[in-house]
């Protein structure tokens, strides 16, 4: 039986606060705008790795001042995604398998670390509640043998909501904002691998394993198991790390889907 291969489920980080904050017609919006089609533009492989980019270049391609340009530079500089140059101008950056690798485990290490500080600060019962109404609407799209196209996006959807949900648990604005950080680097964030074939049994199975991780961590927070809660979701961005390295594998001899330029961004020893 030919192995799953797991594969990005979009070449996007999930939505940082920038992406829900309403766009309007001020200089904010604006800004926004420029920020989130710039990085698309780098995430759809529009703009390859090792590419160097021009402030100018940009401003005529996205049709905006230079001032929102520059500020969107800026910030995907500080997400990684771009390196400034020393003359001026910035490079597309790329990665590492390494790389990759480590964000995955910085996030099941931030993310384990919220779930114990949820636990053992004490979550409200509607809170709980809530997680358990999300984690029941993934159980009702697993139960099909297989997966087809509408129900793998909604487990995408439902799986993402879960992970915000654990994240506000904990209360913690300063250790969520550094995990919003590492979410941005290309396939770092709660969905950023799933299986690419969704419409196998085998597919299927692996989502079970992680469903039934979701359902023990947040058993463990509910009954105040700090260090349980912890170890579970570090747990779980390990499955992420097995992911990748098939995704890779599958990459390298041409099986990974073509809507996956972000692939472009990993380099292969």
């Amino acid at each position: 039986m030919d192995p799953v291969i797991s594969v990005a489920a979009s070449t996007a980080p999930d939505i940082p606060a920038e992406r829900r904050t309403p766009v309007g017609d001020g200089a904010e919006s604006v800004q926004v705008r420029a920020l989130l089609q710039l990085r698309e533009l780098v995430l759809s492989g529009e703009l390859p790795g090792g590419s160097r980019i021009a402030e100018m270049a940009i401003v005529e391609r996205l049709g905006v001042s230079r001032t929102p340009v520059r500020a969107a530079l800026m910030r995907l500089e500080q997400e990684g995604l771009l390196a400034a140059l020393p003359n001026g101008g910035y490079v597309v950056q790329t990665f590492s398998e390494s790389d990759v690798a480590d964000a995955i485990e910085l996030r099941g290490t931030l993310e384990g670390l919220l779930a114990r500080l949820a636990a053992e600060r004490g979550v409200p019962g509607e809170d709980v509640l809530e997680a358990r109404e999300c984690l029941a609407a993934i159980d009702e799209v697993l139960a099909a043998p297989v997966l087809d196209d509408e129900a793998f996006s909604r487990y995408v959807a439902l799986n993402s909501r879960f992970h915000a949900l654990i994240r506000d648990m904990a209360k913690s604005p300063t250790i969520a904002r550094q995990l919003e950080k590492v979410f941005s680097l290309p396939f770092a964030s709660p969905s950023g691998f799933v299986l690419t074939k969704a419409h196998s049994s085998q597919a299927r199975d692996m989502l079970i394993v992680a469903q039934d991780q979701h359902h023990q961590v947040l058993d463990a927070i509910e009954r105040r198991e700090g260090a349980r809660a912890e170890f579970i979701l570090r747990e779980h961005a390990r499955l992420a790390q097995r992911n990748l390295r098939e995704a890779l594998a599958a990459h390298a001899i041409g099986q990974a889907p073509a809507s996956l330029p972000s692939f472009k961004l990993i380099r292969r020893p």
